[in-house]
């Protein structure tokens, strides 16, 4: 892997969570993007989220098109992470088979289900810890939602960069501690999922863990234009 940028494309104002997309380039010229945000027109009973410079804009500021990207890894279908995936039309798809049959009948997913039911030529369906590419892997960790997914890289420069998504998507929660979860009807995957993180950083020596909604750090990270490598 050559880089890696952040963008971020909209935000929940209430919390004031960042909702966030990945561009990864490799070596040789290839562009996967991680996460598509939030859709274009937001369905009226969404009422949390507000758009920003939606992931097609940012794209476009790097000086890319939506048929330049060639891989659309997909961690999971909610509304903030799959908002545009229609819109890369030329790109395969990466998504957690147990994600995508459970998405077909989970009323969660109905309302975007426009953007992430594509054709099944283009969609790479995978089992599991997965590596796509030397350098990238998927990391199986459901409990946000059945089969999701977090992303580990590793760059010439900055070295193991882990996305965790939301498996953990705020840093106070990447603990070995109990956390109160007891809003989430899948905890014990959820906690599963964030040994699981844990013990790979701990093995692999990953220098920086990026969370997926943690303003505080959000702060602290180089964004679009700027990128790790």
């Amino acid at each position: 892997m050559k880089r890696l940028y952040l963008m971020q494309v909209g935000d929940m104002p209430e919390y004031q969570i960042p909702i966030v997309c990945y561009l990864v380039q490799t070596g040789d010229g290839k562009n996967i993007l991680i996460d598509t945000g939030l859709p274009e027109v937001m369905p009226e009973e969404e009422k949390d989220f507000e758009n920003g410079q939606d992931v097609i804009q940012q794209l476009a500021s790097l000086g890319l098109k939506p048929d330049d990207i060639d891989t659309v890894i997909s961690t999971h279908y909610d509304i903030d992470h799959a908002g545009r995936h229609a819109a890369f039309t030329k790109a395969q798809y990466v998504v957690q088979r147990v994600h995508h049959l459970d998405a077909a009948s989970n009323p969660r997913f109905a309302a975007l289900r426009s953007q992430w039911d594509q054709p099944m030529e283009r969609i790479r369906l995978v089992d599991g810890d997965t590596e796509l590419l030397p350098g990238l892997e998927l990391i199986e960790t459901s409990g946000h939602v059945p089969g999701h997914q977090s992303v580990l890289l590793r760059l010439p420069k900055t070295g193991s960069i882990l996305l965790t998504i939301d498996a953990v998507p705020f840093a106070a929660g990447f603990t070995r501690d109990e956390q109160d979860d007891s809003s989430n009807p899948d905890a014990e995957a959820t906690r599963a999922s964030t040994i699981k993180l844990l013990d790979l950083v701990e093995r692999e020596h990953i220098g920086l863990v990026i969370f997926g909604h943690d303003k505080e750090q959000w702060e602290t990270l180089k964004k679009a234009p700027e990128f790790y490598e």
